[in-house]
Formats: C-alpha cells, sequence, structure tokens
C-alpha cells in the first residue's frame, strides 16, 4: 500500500502575525486542493503567541513586551499563551482528513505527538507524549502542541525547545500562580527543558533537529516526505489575510480586559480540559437576562467558531433557561473537538451570573 505524501516546506523567520496569516493560507490552499498535505518548519521572533479565545491583558505583560520589542500575536487555534523566539523551531502538519485514515482529533492529536517524540528520540533524548497535548523529558515540557479541523483539513502544530532564555519568558507572560501551584512549581521557567540544557555542547544544529522529527513523522505516521516549495498563490493569500484580519491589532485585541466594563460580571471553572472564563452583562427589569456572553480561555474547541456561535446563541436568553440553551446549542452543533465540556461552560457562567469566584 502506498504511503501517503507529505511536501515539506521551511518558512524560516518571519514575524509572528506573518506566520499565523501563512497558516490560514495554508489550510485554504489545501482545502481547495492547490498544494498537497504538508509539514512546515517555522521560526518567529521574540513572539508571544495567545490562543484564539484567550484575553490578551490577562496573558500578556504589555509594558515588558513593549519595552522589549516582543511581538503580540493572536493564534487561529485555541489553547493557552506561549513565549516564542529564534530558539525555538516550531513545525506543524497540515492536511486532509482522510490522509492517514484517523478521524478523531484526540486520537490524530496522541498519533503525532508521538511521532513527534519519536523524532526527538533520535537526538539522544527520552521524549514521551504526554496528554493532552505536550512532549516531555523527564517530566518538563520540551514541546507544547495543539490543532484543529476546519472542514476536512487539520491543521496540528508543534514547537521544540532548542534554546531559549526562560525568564523571557516568564516576564512576558503572566503566568497564573494556580497554574504553577498545581506543578509544584515556583516559576515558568521550572517547567519548561530545552535541548541545549539536555544535550549540551552536543547539541545538533536545525537541519539535524528538522531531519530527526521528519523521520519520526515517517516512522510513526507511515508517511514519506519530500522537500518541496512554497507557492506564490500561499504567499500572495498570507499577505492578504495579514492585511485583511490577522496583522491587525483590533483582531489581537479582540478579547482584552473584558471584566474592565462597567456591569460586566465575571466567572470562572477549571475543569480537566482547560479554564473557561465567562463575562456576562444581564438586562431586564429584573436583571435575569442575558443582554451578553463572552467566553474566554485556554481550551481547545474545533472548530473556534462553535464558541462564538454559543455565545450568539445565549444572547437574550433567561437566566433560568442558561441549561436548557447550552444542551440543546450541543445538541444542534457539529463541534469536531471539544476539550472541556457542556457543563464547564454552564458553570463558568453561573459563577459569573451567581458572583462565585469559580473553582479554578
Amino acid at each position: 500500500m502506498e504511503k501517503p505524501a507529505f511536501r515539506v516546506i521551511d518558512t524560516g523567520v518571519r514575524e509572528g502575525r506573518a506566520n499565523i496569516a501563512f497558516d490560514a493560507a495554508l489550510i485554504e490552499e489545501r482545502q481547495a486542493e492547490r498544494v498537497p498535505d504538508t509539514v512546515r518548519f517555522l521560526r518567529f521572533p521574540p513572539t508571544v503567541l495567545i490562543g484564539r479565545h484567550q484575553d490578551l491583558s490577562r496573558e500578556v505583560n504589555h509594558d515588558y513586551c513593549e519595552k522589549h520589542r516582543v511581538g503580540t500575536v493572536r493564534r487561529i487555534t485555541g489553547g493557552g499563551a506561549i513565549y516564542l523566539d529564534e530558539g525555538q523551531l516550531g513545525w506543524e502538519l497540515v492536511f486532509h482528513r482522510s490522509s492517514l485514515g484517523i478521524a478523531a482529533l484526540p486520537d490524530l492529536a496522541r498519533e503525532i505527538c508521538n511521532a513527534a517524540a519519536l523524532g526527538l528520540s533520535k537526538l539522544g533524548v527520552d521524549a514521551k507524549f504526554r496528554p493532552r497535548n505536550d512532549i516531555e523529558v523527564g517530566g518538563r515540557k520540551i514541546s507544547g502542541t495543539g490543532g484543529f479541523y476546519d472542514g476536512d483539513v487539520l491543521i496540528y502544530q508543534g514547537t521544540v525547545l532548542v534554546d531559549m532564555n526562560p525568564q523571557r519568558m516568564v516576564n512576558a507572560l503572566r503566568i497564573p500562580e494556580a497554574k504553577l501551584a498545581k506543578r509544584k512549581l515556583d516559576s515558568g521557567a521550572q517547567r519548561v527543558v530545552t535541548l541545549k540544557e539536555l544535550l549540551g555542547p552536543e547539541l545538533p544544529d536545525l537541519e539535524t533537529i528538522k531531519d530527526a522529527l521528519l523521520l519520526g513523522f515517517e516512522e510513526g505516521l507511515g508517511i514519506d516526505v519530500a522537500h518541496g516549495e512554497i507557492t506564490a498563490a500561499e504567499e500572495h493569500l498570507a499577505e492578504r489575510y495579514f492585511d485583511e484580519e490577522i496583522g491587525k491589532d483590533d483582531f489581537v485585541a479582540e478579547i482584552d480586559n473584558p471584566a474592565s466594563e462597567s456591569d460586566v460580571l465575571a466567572g470562572s471553572h477549571t475543569g480537566a480540559g482547560g479554564t473557561v472564563d465567562a463575562y456576562v452583562k444581564l438586562e431586564g427589569a429584573k436583571q435575569n437576562r442575558l443582554q451578553r456572553v463572552l467566553l474566554s480561555g485556554d481550551f481547545f474547541v474545533t472548530p473556534p467558531r462553535v464558541v462564538f456561535d454559543l455565545e450568539a446563541r445565549l444572547t437574550g436568553v433567561d437566566v433560568d433557561e442558561v441549561d436548557k440553551t447550552i444542551d440543546a446549542f450541543f445538541e444542534d452543533t457539529d463541534v469536531g473537538m471539544l476539550s472541556v465540556t457542556p457543563d464547564d461552560f454552564r458553570s463558568s457562567i453561573k459563577s459569573a451570573i451567581n458572583g462565585e469566584a469559580g473553582n479554578g
């Protein structure tokens, strides 16, 4: 049986928002079958990258980033905030749902992460997949991953910490103390490990690391890879996405300190799949109707627009009808993957309405 063929491209170091715009272009070109299944390598200048549904001010130290010229970028995927720079190697796979014969995103995530871990192991480190989306060495993260389906095309992304100044990461991000306490850490720097720390003077060059990852993908996923060319259409479309949306400050600040608005009630709930923060405005003579709901957090939802659709469905709903409305929404909606549950959204909204701190 012929193995699935993947093109390999390397877009080098690009400004953060331009990198994400290229992701959007690559997805669209693959959907239109104008490019084949693809493995892409990419790198960033100093950049804070927040998830599609995260609160910018809550995740990013603006003053530090502005002073030290650290870019701020909003991803088109969910998940948590990360810091990237030239010392990290990004990788991603963009391919059709049918290519690997695995339909469910959690199963694909496991197989892709195991393949990436296999590749890193070829460099002499004991890399292991840690559910739900990390690759670790000795309990410390060396690669974070995440992805989503857009129609029949999946984008699944990860990074390899080759060399990094962990203090810059800690300064650029606002890492919740609760998250550190959960892992019994004093700082985010203790949570991560780099290839340089593990291998010292034996640290290989970037090309060797890429080759190891590609070998891991070939062996672990049963694919063939071959270096190819970036198309002019991909570049043109990436420029359009950058100019029209992803490169704009308004897109990055789409969710930014929503609790600062007057009359906004804030609540939070943390479950196994991440944290959901709810920001609620009430209306009506008895303040018993949802005027607006904004849902934020580090969770994964596929496709990301599901969250915006849920917010729209909840607009104008009586407080007593929230449970029924959320249940009906998820019964009616085709959700590719949800790391959190409908109950997590429900609990977050209720904690806001009831003035509770939540359990996060």
